[in-house]
């Protein structure tokens, strides 16, 4: 038996897409959509805020059709929200409880059909977190993914105390977070970070010593070399020249072909690594970076997808509040 508060509606309003397209072009608001269904171990969260991610609007232009969802699809992986009922092998969490994170543990690999943009979503227990008691909501939101993919690629390249690394697209989501894990949780050395002209300031104030503006160098041509090279942009034939000997290169982007020692990764999500990682939040030497353009109200998603299509974005877009 599921236990729940009072009384959870059977309908919500929900963005869905039906075929493929650009945002602007597909994402309808429905007034009507089933609430999602709780299986055993997952909770129905209350929305507040969502965080949106390139990988959404990929996967809405249809990138990875072959191990998508059936259509129709209410889109979003991060959440941040309120559990208003839980399934009978929830374990922790209990109706009341502020959560958040990415409701797709493997995120492209039949990530759900309801996604976060929607009134509700609902969400395995393992993939959550309480949210951090010092952040916003729509702070909250912004934090799952990113944050997750930034913890990974730092973790599977072996990163340590006293190693350094150049992060490429410092400004960007994944990261503004990879910068802060690698001065804050992973005791870096030494972080050097790329962005345009506009963002260098951002980068020293998130950790980074050295600020590379890339519209007027080239990160290739720097003097020094470094342990990992962590690339969010999609540059990592260029990036094995920076490497010391025994470096690596990680990516989070899909690149025809990679040669060791760089290599690609997709992030499998979980609410243990947001756990791990609250008290870094809450102490405030990490926080989420949510662009001074990107809160979008509900009613204005698809501007908040046509924002984040232009490539250009500073941390994070956000849709908040969500009805």
């Amino acid at each position: 038996m599921a236990t729940s508060s009072a009384s959870n509606p059977s309908k919500m309003k929900a963005w869905v897409y039906a075929h493929h397209g650009k945002p602007v072009d597909v994402l309808k608001l429905n007034l009507d959509v089933d609430v999602p269904q709780l299986k055993e171990d997952q909770v129905l969260i209350k929305v507040i805020a969502a965080g949106l991610n390139p990988v959404d609007f990929k996967r809405m232009l249809g990138m990875f059709i072959e191990a998508d969802s059936p259509l129709p699809i209410v889109p979003g992986y991060d959440v941040a929200g309120v559990v208003v009922k839980v399934g009978s092998q929830v374990k922790i969490l209990k109706v009341g409880d502020e959560v958040y994170g990415n409701i797709n543990e493997k995120g492209l690999d039949h990530p759900k059909r309801y996604g976060t943009l929607a009134e509700y979503t609902a969400a395995e227990e393992k993939l959550l977190a309480l949210k951090p008691k010092n952040l916003s909501f729509a702070e909250a939101a912004a934090i799952p993914l990113a944050i997750g993919t930034a913890y990974e690629g730092l973790e599977k390249t072996g990163f340590s105390a006293g190693k350094s690394i150049l992060v490429l697209g410092g400004a960007g989501g994944v990261g503004t977070m990879t910068i802060q894990l690698a001065k804050h949780v992973f005791g870096a050395s030494k972080i050097a970070a790329t962005s345009s002209s506009a963002k260098l300031e951002l980068l020293k104030s998130l950790g980074a010593d050295l600020a590379v503006d890339y519209t007027k160098h080239n990160f290739e041509d720097l003097p020094e070399k470094f342990d990992v090279v962590y690339d969010s942009v999609g540059q990592s034939e260029k990036a094995v020249k920076v490497i010391k000997e025994g470096g690596q290169v990680v990516t989070i982007e899909p690149v025809d072909s990679l040669t060791p020692p760089a290599f690609r990764f997709i992030l499998t999500s979980s609410g243990a690594m947001l756990e791990k990682l609250n008290p870094f939040l809450e102490n405030g030497k990490v926080r989420p970076v949510i662009d001074p353009s990107g809160t979008f109200p509900f009613s204005q998603t698809p501007g908040a997808f046509s924002y984040l299509e232009t490539g250009r974005v500073t941390g994070k877009v956000v849709v908040h509040p969500i009805p």
